[in-house]
């Protein structure tokens, strides 16, 4: 039973088509995620589902008594009220009686009889209406989105930007909804947070529609890919990574297949045009029936190819000394509390290190102070290192006047340029036409970080510091930015959200943990894993560690320190006998299930084997001159993108278990 259905919806802004044809389901537990270049009108495909758009053509169709949550990007929530009123405002009539109790519970103060028993009987309505036990349950999930107990009495016109994105979601979430649209649910989050969220869920039984540029999240949470065109609608049954592999294969196949098609039309509109008035009249004419018949086979429309044609070249800088930053005893407070104190660190030229923590734990305060941009009651010195061209990108895009066009505020770094020098450098970043000279106001936030980071490429840097670069940029326009940080010379800070960037960019990893800064070699994965290893002994430290001793004025250097969680737990004492009949029932139910996996793998090995065997000989086929008969080629070609898609489930199935295997096999061996 489908819970949402829509079937040839498109949509447009006059003469603007956004999308049209989008015809997809969903049935409860079902989660796809959706997924196009900024601009490409995902947020409107979901306002569309949501109603509160009309579309142009086609229909949605959402089951009768389905209850739907919808998370904005614009967190809209009440503008007066408590936090704990936000997220009990979808139960109306507990609402009220809550209400109802607070009244009866500042009319008791007065210790009447009738005082009294009005609060016990609003006690009682509550506590029967299901009041306590949703309080609870509502503060747990408001505990997880970083809401104390003492947050939940907060007015809502207190909250921060981050804040309030999070109690919107929070607000979705309490009403346990049937289906669910997410557009941009990780924005404000932080790691732990959004590690969370990907649990929670997936343990939910709603069917869910998501929009995110974090393609860890979506690998985690979504196994169905829908991409959105513009007159195009693909669905494939395979989380992020997996589709982006699959498409480029389609792409490849469906091109090949208009190529082929278009040589044979050229071909045929030549003899046609050759014997049209000669011997092979009939032919010819014939030939031309079976042109005006055939069903025309576009090209595929790619949908990502103008969003990677952002360009992130930095511009050749001088060479920085071999040691960047040498900072030492940093410490800093806000608002009275302590977010880290006697902290030392010291760059090297090169080295990319990723800062990590909780939000409101002082990441961007570190990053500042380490630009030279802290507060001045900050503690600790930076000496900074020779030849240094810095440069800092703001999360806050306060680089950005909003009164300023695209091409003044290319100009205000280098007034050397002139407009049409201005407009061919933010080309470069998918600025074209007349958007370069629009209002900064009046841009996407995707637009505003593209044109904060082009004016941070304008000048020669060889240190670079930067605060969530990726907020609100599309995945190929985030991608195309790893890239060119990866092989960026200089060194690099940076403050990320983003699991599958920090992976890609950092080389070491620098934590909040508890009020204490930790540090960590490697990226985002060995960082993880780390966690997950007890604490090696100060002999067996890496070598960079040993020779940031060594350069470091003989100061003494704390070995890269290991989460509490990991440290191995004291010996039990002797185990009982109903222990070690639990613990052999427990091995043998581990057992049971170790050999369902090896059998199921040697299935999966057999199904993709004889898979892949037939996509060859259908592959074959397809090579072959289709003689005219497009229709059969075009059935052929479905059959083999279906067999092709049955293969790549059955290898993403063969490969988790494979991994699950080896891991228990390192385990036994252990």
């Amino acid at each position: 039973m489908t819970v949402l259905q829509v079937s040839g919806l498109g949509f447009g802004y006059g003469a603007n088509q956004l999308f049209q044809g989008v015809t997809f389901s969903l049935a409860p537990g079902e989660r796809a995620a959706l997924v196009a270049p900024n601009g490409a009108g995902k947020s409107t495909l979901m306002r569309l589902i949501a109603r509160e758009l009309v579309p142009d053509a086609g229909s949605v169709v959402i089951k009768r008594g389905t209850r739907v949550a919808y998370v904005r990007q614009s967190h809209e929530l009440p503008k007066v009220g408590t936090v704990l009123e936000a997220f009990l405002s979808g139960f109306d009539e507990l609402l009220s009686l809550r209400k109802e109790l607070d009244e009866a519970s500042h009319a008791a103060a007065s210790g009447t009889k009738q005082a009294l028993d009005r609060l016990a009987t609003a006690t009682d309505k509550y506590h029967l209406a299901g009041g306590d036990a949703l309080e609870r349950r509502v503060e747990m999930l408001a505990a997880h989105l970083g809401f104390s107990h003492e947050d939940m009495g907060r007015a809502l016109g207190s909250l921060s930007g981050g804040e309030r994105g999070r109690l919107h979601l929070g607000v979705a979430l309490a009403n346990t909804p049937d289906l669910i649209l997410l557009d941009e649910p990780t924005n404000h989050l932080d790691i732990e947070t959004i590690a969370w969220l990907e649990r929670h869920l997936a343990g939910l039984p709603s069917a869910m529609l998501v929009v995110s540029h974090d393609r860890a999240f979506l690998d985690a949470l979504c196994p169905i890919t829908m991409e959105l065109g513009r007159r195009s609608f693909r669905v494939y049954p395979l989380a992020y990574s997996r589709y982006a592999e699959a498409r480029e294969e389609d792409l490849e196949r469906e091109r090949e297949l208009a190529e082929r098609q278009e040589a044979f039309v050229a071909k045929t509109e030549e003899f046609i045009r050759r014997n049209i008035a000669g011997q092979k009249t009939k032919q010819a004419q014939s030939r031309r029936k079976m042109l005006d018949k055939m069903e025309t086979v576009d090209r595929p429309e790619d949908v990502w190819a103008r969003a990677e044609k952002v360009a992130f070249r930095f511009v050749q800088a001088p060479r920085s000394g071999d040691i960047v930053l040498d900072a030492r005893g940093l410490a800093a407070e806000r608002g009275g509390r302590q977010l880290f104190s006697d902290f030392d660190l010291l760059v090297r030229r090169g080295e990319r290190i990723g800062i990590l923590g909780q939000n409101g734990c002082g990441k961007s305060t570190l990053l500042k102070i380490l630009a030279g941009r802290g507060a001045e009651d900050d503690q600790g010195e930076v000496k900074r290192g020779t030849n240094l061209c810095e440069g800092y990108f703001d999360q806050h895009l306060g680089s950005l006047d909003p009164n300023k066009t695209a091409v003044e505020e290319i100009r205000s770094v280098r007034g050397d340029m002139n407009v049409d020098a201005a407009r061919q450098y933010l080309a470069r970043f998918r600025f074209y036409g007349d958007d370069t000279l629009r209002k900064v106001e009046g841009f996407s936030g995707g637009e505003r970080s593209r044109l904060a980071l082009a004016k941070l490429l304008l000048e020669p840097r060889n240190l670079l510091f930067l605060d969530e670069p990726t907020n609100h940029l599309d995945i190929p326009a985030a991608e195309i930015l790893e890239e060119a940080l990866a092989s960026f010379e200089g060194s690099v800070l940076l403050v990320s959200h983003d699991r599958r960037f920090l992976d890609a960019v950092t080389t070491r990893i620098c934590a909040f943990n508890g009020g204490k800064i930790e540090l960590f070699p490697g990226g985002y994965r060995d960082f993880q894993a780390s966690l997950s290893r007890p604490a090696a002994p100060p002999e067996e430290d890496d070598d960079a560690r040993e020779d940031e001793r060594a350069q470091d004025d003989g100061r003494s250097k704390r070995a890269v320190k290991r989460s509490a969680s990991t440290v191995v737990a004291q010996a039990k004492g002797p185990e009982s006998p109903l222990d070690k009949k639990r613990a052999f029932e427990a091995e043998k139910a581990a057992s049971r299930a170790l050999e369902r996996k090896r059998k199921r793998v040697k299935e999966l090995e057999e199904e993709i084997a004889k898979g892949e065997a037939e996509l060859g000989r259908m592959r074959e086929v397809l090579k072959q001159d289709p003689g005219g008969d497009w229709e059969k080629l075009a059935k052929m070609v479905a059959e083999e993108q279906a067999l092709a898609k049955r293969v790549d489930t059955s290898m993403t199935e063969w490969m988790t278990l494979g991994e699950e295997l080896a891991a228990e096999d390192v385990g036994r061996t252990a």
